[in-house]
């Protein structure tokens, strides 16, 4: 036996003497996971596209905001449904969708040891959201009148619930991942959260002008009925 085996930390997480009981490493590759989701990603993101163009009132942002939502429908029901589901096996399992949480939690070991706050958060996101963003993007592409409060109420979820993760993990002290890591920290705890905070904002701010816009010509019609009588 090498002498030095007995040096490495049993798993890749940090911080390194975390204890995760049935730990199995993963057999597929990093390249293989990331690949997995990007691909089926952009296969959301295409038919969503083509299918957005069924309606001709649609412009290239809407239809790219419904893309987001579809992605979103995906990613909270599919991949976070999983964790929300299966979070006491993951450590151990082997299925694709365990092995692509435990490399994501090589930049936040919170999921790969079921802490309390992700399990709570990831389990509203994948009842809340992932049903909501399929809604959302279902009424946009039928004109439903209630489209804009779906995207308000999607986004400040998404919004608050990104939010709450930043800021538990930064009270402590990042201790989850191997800080500065390009990949690990910058890329998946980083980037790939991130995208939840601006993106979200950015639809919140469309809701707000939307929805203040129908409220204003609501409050005029009424006030020119008001005046005829």
């Amino acid at each position: 036996m090498d002498a030095s085996a007995g040096k490495n930390p049993p798993h890749p997480f940090w911080p390194q003497d975390l204890v995760i009981p049935n730990y199995v490493a993963n057999d597929r590759s990093m390249t293989d996971i990331l690949v997995f989701l990007f691909s089926v990603s952009g296969v959301f993101l295409l038919v969503t596209w083509l299918i957005s163009g069924i309606n001709h009132s649609l412009g290239t942002w809407r239809r790219l905001a419904i893309c987001w939502f579809a992605v979103c429908g995906f990613i909270h029901s599919i991949i976070e449904g999983w964790f929300t589901l299966y979070y006491n096996i993951i450590p151990g399992d082997q299925s694709f969708l365990s092995q692509l949480w435990k490399e994501y939690s090589k930049g936040d070991s919170r999921y790969v040891i079921a802490d309390n706050f992700t399990v709570c958060m990831e389990t509203v996101t994948a009842v809340l959201w992932g049903p909501f963003s399929f809604w959302a993007v279902y009424s946009f592409i039928t004109a439903k009148s209630y489209r804009f409060v779906l995207q308000l109420i999607i986004s400040l979820g998404q919004l608050y619930g990104a939010v709450l993760y930043f800021f538990t993990e930064h009270r402590d002290g990042y201790a989850h991942s191997e800080y500065g890591h390009p990949i690990y920290f910058w890329f998946y705890f980083v980037f790939m959260n991130f995208l939840w905070i601006i993106i979200p904002l950015i639809l919140i701010l469309d809701a707000w002008r939307q929805l203040s816009a129908a409220q204003t010509y609501v409050d005029s019609s009424r006030t020119q009925k008001t005046k005829r009588k």
